[in-house]
């Protein structure tokens, strides 16, 4: 009966489908959780002051970026806005395990970076976490605009080809399986392809307390 109709519609020149109307796109959201007219639940400062209480361990984040800003397919290091292809990478302290079946890690960084574009275009990172003496190469990452892999010397992570750095006790390679947005940070998700640390755990490892590096002891 249907087909009858379609054919009767179409023998009379009547339309039997609509044309798409266009629509215009919607507005990119703003950074920002919470509105403008809006308070702020908590100071910043008193936020930051009293979060500074968690002990945190320590872990540099590192990519392949394979192409840089535009594609262009050079070689080089720098990280920010005209980076080329090569390592990226940041410190990061907000790493964690998430699930153990599937194997899943995540880490936090925040909307601005701009060494994230970079990893996100690789599609995949390594977690290089840190020990006690690495303070001096965890700083070294933490800044913004140098060339942070200038004298780090590193190899390529076993399933990723992520830089996994000398030296360090232990390394977590992964492919990224979602972003998600946590206000003015995302949260990224990584599925573990591969996985390794030293025997013994070194001097064990870097810790950061209340704006400083220290180290635990038993």
């Amino acid at each position: 009966m249907a087909a009858t109709a379609v054919r009767y519609l179409r023998s009379v020149g009547a339309a039997t489908a609509v044309a798409p109307v266009p629509v215009d796109p919607l507005p990119r959201p703003a950074l920002r959780a919470v509105a403008d007219d809006e308070r702020l639940p908590v100071d910043p400062g008193e936020f930051r002051r009293v979060l500074g209480h968690f002990a945190s361990g320590v872990t540099i984040v590192t990519a392949h970026d394979p192409d840089g800003v535009g594609g262009t397919g050079s070689t080089g290091s720098t990280d920010g806005t005209g980076a080329t292809a090569g390592p990226a990478g940041f410190a990061c302290q907000s790493f964690a395990s998430l699930s153990l079946d599937p194997p899943l890690v995540t880490f936090m960084v925040a909307r601005t970076s701009t060494t994230w574009p970079r990893i996100a275009r690789a599609g995949a990172f390594c977690v290089n976490i840190l020990g006690a003496e690495q303070g001096a190469l965890c700083r070294s990452f933490a800044v913004s605009g140098a060339d942070k892999f200038a004298g780090v010397t590193y190899s390529a992570a076993p399933a990723t080809g992520s830089p996994l750095l000398d030296s360090v006790p232990a390394w977590v390679d992964c492919r990224i399986q979602a972003v998600h947005t946590g206000g003015d940070h995302l949260i990224v998700v990584g599925r573990v392809e591969a996985l390794g640390a030293a025997d013994g755990g070194g001097d064990g490892p870097l810790l950061f307390h209340q704006g400083a590096f220290g180290r635990f002891s038993r």
